[in-house]
């Protein structure tokens, strides 16, 4: 009899079933990707949250994995737990409370948001905050829904343009941490710049790089597809980081070495090759470091001579998250082309081995529902 009546509804018992299923499984478990080690990432069930007064539950559309998604030393510490932190959905249930926002509606949520009213906040530096660093989503990224805390609700939501696609809105959060640390970098217009690292940060900044009128841009890597991908998104030239780096630089770039050296890997002989490659005056932008308890030897009395400054960025602040917005749906930036894999659920531990091997991968997206 069941048969029968499925033969006859047709598609709309098929639309039926999904909608009651959609249901269902909101009102009682999801899937999620449980992060164990980088080759120890499983698919798991567990409740969906459950939102109180002022918060939100967002169905997640698309997911990007992060570079330091994969850095196991420093992930490791709090496993198990569900990661994922560049997301894109849509909104599936608001609490008491929420005015601004509506079921339905197309959304990024950062995970970290400052509390806008420290002295560090106040002096520009929100990501030095300490709320910042104790906020997230409930449980992360790489979950096919979660909930978002009344903080976040506050300050971390942001409405996606209707020219932006989800998976687009999954580069909001790492092109806003580019765009602050190119502007902690003072990169301007006719300098020239070394990009150390070719995977998807330094991609990120070479096209960025571009847009803002730099003269020349270098880039290096270990990596043939990448120092290919580089060339492909705006630079100039590249170099095998395995070859003499400051010599090559110094070829490439009318004899001088970089005004601007921006690291966007932790590996050792990348930040070695960044001291030996910045010219007088210049900056060296610590865009990625080492684990924890490497201790790097700086030539402090050349760079004290020669003003050479060193400075490091981390995260994104709102008005980061904002212009990267606008900068997305703009096309200012070619994020779209970035993408080289969109995997389901079932896939993110492929996800996870292609971003760690770093190898013919760039940027790596999940998509809970796929």
């Amino acid at each position: 009899m069941l048969n029968l009546f499925q033969h006859l509804a047709g598609d709309n018992y098929q639309t039926l079933n999904r909608v009651q299923g959609d249901r269902l499984k909101k009102e009682c478990s999801m899937r999620v990707a449980m992060y164990y080690r980088n080759n120890d990432v499983r698919v798991e069930e567990m409740p969906v949250p459950k939102i109180g007064k002022g918060e939100m539950l967002v169905k997640v559309m698309a997911s990007g994995i992060c570079g330091s998604d994969v850095m196991e030393w420093y992930r490791i510490k709090k496993a198990p737990r569900v990661l994922g932190h560049e997301i894109a959905g849509e909104i599936a249930e608001t609490g008491e409370g929420v005015k601004n926002y509506k079921v339905g509606d197309r959304v990024f949520v950062s995970h970290h948001v400052p509390c806008n009213t420290c002295r560090y906040c106040l002096s520009g530096y929100h990501t030095a905050c300490e709320t910042l660093h104790k906020t997230n989503y409930d449980p992360g990224g790489f979950a096919e829904y979660l909930r978002v805390p009344e903080i976040n609700v506050k300050s971390g939501v942001y409405i996606l343009p209707e020219n932006m696609t989800y998976e687009e809105g999954t580069f909001i959060e790492p092109l806003a941490c580019i765009l602050r640390g190119q502007r902690v970098a003072n990169l301007k217009a006719g300098q020239s710049v070394l990009v150390i690292g070719s995977g998807i940060s330094g991609l990120l900044h070479i096209n960025l790089a571009k847009d803002a009128g730099v003269e020349r841009i270098i880039a290096t890597d270990v990596n043939e597809y990448r120092l290919n991908a580089a060339l492909r998104f705006g630079a100039d030239s590249v170099i095998n980081a395995k070859e003499n780096v400051p010599e090559h630089v110094r070829k490439l770039n009318d004899g001088r070495l970089a005004d601007c050296v921006i690291v966007c890997t932790g590996a050792m002989p990348a930040i070695e090759q960044a001291l030996q490659s910045v010219d007088k005056g210049g900056t060296i932008l610590f865009f990625a470091v080492p684990e924890t308890g490497i201790n790097v030897s700086v030539p402090i009395n050349d760079f004290w001579r020669n003003e050479i400054k060193m400075v490091t960025s981390y995260g994104a602040a709102p008005s980061d998250l904002a212009l990267a917005i606008e900068f997305i749906a703009a096309r200012r930036v070619n994020v779209k082309d970035m993408i080289t894999h969109r995997l389901g659920m079932s896939e993110a531990q492929l996800g996870f081995k292609l971003v760690a091997e770093a190898k013919e991968s760039i940027k790596v997206i999940i998509e809970p529902w796929r």
